[in-house]
């Protein structure tokens, strides 16, 4: 079943379960139809369009990118919009349910935090809206979606400590595929500044839409001449704007009474952009409800600063640094006074922003010819940043304000509003920061805290607006003479702070849409690996470097051991083991604790390819094979460990089967020296109390820890720990030296620095 996560105040937002075929069904079957005009005209007609991605198969969370990205994009004038959510599972019988979690959300990537963690300082995080699955289907409806961006985010429950092998567990495969489903009004109503639209309701509502230009300061709709089968009456509700999810701003206006007004009022409505208005009669079926619908715009002019005096200057010439930037005089038309054409007065000090792509979701915004911005008490300042690209959504917006130190004085305050699609401008009246359709960012700056910083994970695709103004709330005729230069620090940054010391900012991509997320280390978690509760100490981090590098040391036996028996080859074998064995865990080390001789990948690769081959030549030495046989197979062997590696370096079989042919060879030679020689091989009882039982225990052992034993936690002990006893097993299984060999044979040397080597066969000594 679907379970609904954090509410959307009001949001129109369904979730229930279905098969695939039923929802469609249900979807052209149970849409709610649109209607205008007379009942026996044709109600409006809606066309039905569905939108389907690429399945993905979903991971188990432990960070951003563990989650599977889906974008769609909501075409304009929809009524309904509908997901169904499948989930298939594969991988056999030992592969149960599990919890698929399911987030959604308009304009940007969601942000999620399914570990709990803390984020940033400063960091602004809204809740989302999330559905726990737990069956195979799902559906999730929104009425009247705002058209544009929306994702869908998906993953597994949060991932366990434990360091799984891949090829000794159940492989179990969870495919995600979510399809969109849209109903679309194709006729609309356009409802015109200042002139009366006439509606007439039956059981069906009706749709209209009305385009609200920039620098609109307010919007007031209205319904006038109500009538309910020609007698006064007014049951009519109106739901203005779209819904967007995680947080839902549609505004409902209710009217039953004709002896009141019915009108409704909306500062800074979003700017440049067509707004959704829905009737729906109250009155019971087969009752007409008449009426017009009148909106009306109050519009503002933005003035823009002047900024000639920041033209280069002759030597003899000097001016005001702050003189462009005041307001007009009072005998001019400035802020607050009435433009020569009419059209309203000025409401805000437009800065025009230049933006600066520096690189992928990388996006620097400064005032153009200025560094500081002048704040005043009569208007707003307005800053606007385009980040409707469409790829600017997968970055964070960061704002870092510094007032002049000695501007602002206790009595002052610089209040700033960060908002989506249009700006605020009603600081004579609140300090809330909201706009019509959105919940702004409020910061502030005063004499105590000259600097505010904010940070927008993963922002909405829109113009984000920059309102300040000063604000005296003990005094206000202090403030009419007083200004403040507020200098803007504006950046879109794939990841703050580039994830800090502890975390790798990683450009995650789906098709090509773009965003970024932060891979932590060393215990450090959160959004931007800043969270330290489970960090690792700098002793800590040292420690472990030392345990898994200073562990290969123990390779020194068996390389001993093979140099005393003429086992040059296998020593070479185990030199090599150890030598890459210690300088990949060196680079692989998280933190301070880090030495990289080479490349990570090349590291990796030699020391998977050492332990390899390492196991392989032991095995094979073990069983006594003649020594031009042996070393081809040593040879073959390397080969084949090189290729298996190249096609999956994790895959655990890719190593064990070269292994157990291994095994198979020695385990027939002695079985044949056993039929030979009539008695068990080998002969020694000693060997196999001293040697053979021990090495074979340790083995045992190390593959138990390897395979089972391993986490996130104890990786450190338990992998130092495998070093040891594979090195330690490797010593104690290789077999003696041949009776006619003595030790150290190819060692011995003359003063003359001649060397006098035996050839076994002719029991001849030559001189070479």
């Amino acid at each position: 079943m679907g379970r609904a996560g954090t509410g959307t105040r009001g949001a129109a937002v369904a979730v229930a379960v279905a098969g695939p075929l039923l929802l469609l069904l249900l979807l052209l079957a149970g849409a709610p139809p649109a209607a205008a005009g007379d009942a026996k005209k044709s109600d409006v007609r809606l066309v039905s369009e569905q939108f389907s991605q690429s399945p993905q198969k979903l991971s188990f969370y432990s960070w951003y990118g563990s989650a599977r990205l889906f974008h769609f994009r909501v075409p304009p004038d929809a009524v309904l919009l509908r997901w169904l959510l499948q989930v298939s599972r594969g991988g056999g019988p030992a592969c149960t349910d599990v919890e698929v979690t399911v987030y959604f959300r308009y304009g940007a990537p969601p942000v999620i935090n399914p570990l709990d963690t803390g984020f940033p300082a400063n960091t602004s995080v809204q809740p989302s809206f999330l559905i726990k699955m737990l069956q195979s289907n799902a559906s999730v409806n929104v009425s009247h979606p705002a058209p544009g961006d929306w994702f869908v985010a998906a993953h597994l429950p949060p991932s366990s400590q434990k360091i799984e092998v891949k090829g000794f567990v159940p492989t179990c495969a969870y495919i995600f595929q979510p399809d969109m489903l849209v109903l679309r009004a194709v006729e609309v109503f356009i409802l015109e500044p200042d002139v009366p639209l006439p509606q007439t309701l039956l059981s069906h509502p009706s749709y209209l839409k009305i385009f609200i230009p920039e620098n609109t300061r307010e919007l007031r709709l209205e319904l006038r001449g109500c009538a309910t089968n020609g007698s006064l009456g007014c049951p009519v509700r109106l739901t203005v704007g779209s819904a967007t999810l995680p947080r839902n701003f549609q505004k409902v206006l209710t009217c039953v009474s004709p002896s009141w007004a019915c009108h409704l009022l909306l500062p800074s409505p979003p700017w440049d952009r067509w707004l959704q208005v829905t009737a729906r009669s109250l009155a019971g079926p087969h009752v007409s409800v008449a009426f017009r619908a009148v909106a009306a715009l109050t519009a503002c002019r933005p003035w823009t600063p002047n900024s000639q005096h920041l033209l280069p200057s002759g030597t003899n010439q000097s001016y005001n640094a702050s003189a462009g930037l005041l307001p007009p005089s009072p005998g001019s038309r400035g802020p607050g006074r009435r433009s020569r054409l009419g059209s309203g007065p000025f409401c805000l000090m437009s800065y025009p922003v230049l933006r600066e792509d520096m690189d992928v979701v990388s996006v620097r915004f400064r005032p153009v010819d200025r560094v500081s911005m002048l704040v005043q008490s009569a208007v707003p300042s307005v800053l606007r940043l385009h980040l409707n690209t469409g790829m600017d959504s997968g970055g964070s917006l960061t704002v870092s304000l510094q007032a002049n130190q000695t501007a602002v004085t206790n009595n002052t305050l610089v209040v700033v509003c960060v908002n989506a699609a249009s700006p605020f401008l009603s600081f004579n009246t609140s300090l809330n920061c909201t706009t019509a359709f959105f919940q702004g960012y409020p910061l502030s700056l005063s004499a105590s805290s000259r600097q505010a910083d904010l940070v927008i994970p993963y922002p909405e695709t829109d113009n984000w607006y920059l309102s300040l103004q000063l604000v005296c709330p003990e005094s206000p005729e202090e403030c009419e003479q007083t200004s403040v230069l507020v200098e803007t620090t504006l950046y879109l940054v794939p990841c703050l702070n580039d994830c800090g010391p502890y975390g790798q900012c990683l450009l995650l991509r789906r098709h090509s849409y773009l965003y970024a997320g932060c891979s932590c280390k060393a215990g450090w978690r959160g959004w931007s690996c800043t969270d330290n509760s489970t960090a690792q100490t700098v002793a800590q981090q040292r420690v472990a470097t030392l345990l898994l590098t200073l562990s290969n040391l123990m390779f020194l036996a068996p390389i001993a051991v093979s140099v005393h028996r003429l086992l040059l080859v296998e020593a070479s074998v185990y030199a090599y083991t150890m030598f890459f064995s210690t300088f990949y865990h060196a680079c692989d080390q998280p933190g301070e604790a880090v030495l990289c001789i080479l490349s990570y990948d090349t590291l990796q690769y030699c020391d998977f390819l050492g332990s390899g081959v390492s196991i392989w030549v032991t095995i094979l030495c073990m069983a006594r094979l003649k020594a031009a046989l042996k070393h081809v197979l040593f040879l073959l062997g390397t080969l084949v460990f090189a290729m298996s590696l190249q096609l999956d370096r994790r895959g655990a079989w890719n190593m064990m089967g070269p292994c157990l042919f291994a095994f198979v060879v020695m385990v027939t030679m002695w079985v044949y020296r056993c039929g030979h020689r009539r008695q068990c091989y080998p002969t020694s009882w000693q060997r196999w109390g001293f040697f053979l039982l021990p090495g074979i225990s340790m083995a045992a052992v190390a593959v138990a820890i390897y395979t089972s034993m391993m986490t996130s936690d104890n990786y450190y002990y338990t992998h130092s720990i495998w070093h040891m006893l594979l090195a330690g097993s490797a010593a104690f299984l290789l077999p003696p030296r041949e009776e006619h060999t003595e030790p150290w044979a190819c060692s011995q040397k003359l003063t003359c620095r001649y060397q006098i080597c035996k050839s076994h066969r002719e029991e001849l000594y030559a001189v070479t």
